[in-house]
């Protein structure tokens, strides 16, 4: 009895399996590795990011000169605030075209232009390694599932090389190929979950970073018509 329970092990089953089942089981055991460990990545990224947008914009909108800011934040930056990139980019350039003799809407424009290109990076800043849980969330349990279709296979193609089929003789090949379809959801249910939370996220703060944006615009308009008038 203690040999037949110590046989039908979990550990026992991956080790006794077929050679194509134990590369399935290879290869979903470093999909899960890999996704939690992006899983733990992103979650602090998007933690830190949270709170460091939250501290600058009580900072930009505390009444504080957007110049002494500006150097503020460009002798510090602030890697995790993608509000605080797009600030830096767009007011950098608005300097940069305000020196010219380019008139207001050409400033704007520039300014506009330069704060999209740093949203574009913060958006791939914020949502890198979500493909990957993606593809693991979507490919996992068919990946199992072939090797639990490859294993039931072999087991019944076992059968033919005995003389008389009973359920000890099956039970085993049918566990080592379950096992496969065990950890092929053992692999996707988590990434299906961070992947639609932390895709939910990013997308609030790159919401929140597009308003920012477009509010720093109607403030940097009125600086350039004002200069021009």
């Amino acid at each position: 009895m203690g040999e037949s329970s110590s046989s039908m092990s979990i550990l026992s089953l991956v080790t006794n399996a077929g050679p194509v089942v134990q590369v399935v089981m290879l290869v979903l055991l470093l999909a899960s590795l890999m996704s939690w460990y992006m899983i733990v990545n992103r979650y602090r990224i998007l933690g830190r990011a949270r709170r460091a947008d939250k501290a600058f914009e009580e900072k930009f909108w505390s009444g504080e000169d957007l110049s002494s800011l500006y150097n503020q934040v460009r002798k510090q930056p602030n890697p995790d605030s993608a509000s605080e990139a797009v600030f830096r980019a767009g007011f950098q350039e608005f300097v940069r075209l305000s020196k010219s003799t380019r008139g207001p809407d050409a400033i704007m424009e520039g300014a506009q232009r330069s704060m999209r290109v740093a949203l574009q990076r913060e958006q791939s800043r914020l949502t890198k390694h979500l493909p990957f849980l993606a593809t693991v969330g979507s490919t996992s349990p068919y990946i199992g599932l072939f090797g639990t279709v490859w294993g039931i296979m072999n087991s019944f193609r076992a059968l033919a090389n005995v003389t008389q089929a009973t359920l000890s003789v099956v039970a085993p090949g049918i566990a080592e190929a379950l096992v496969a379809t065990a950890m092929g959801l053992f692999a996707a249910i988590p990434a299906v979950m961070a992947y639609n939370r932390f895709a939910s996220q990013s997308e609030s703060l790159l919401g929140d970073c597009e308003m920012f944006a477009e509010e720093f615009s109607s403030v940097l308009h009125r600086q350039a018509h004002g200069r021009d008038a």
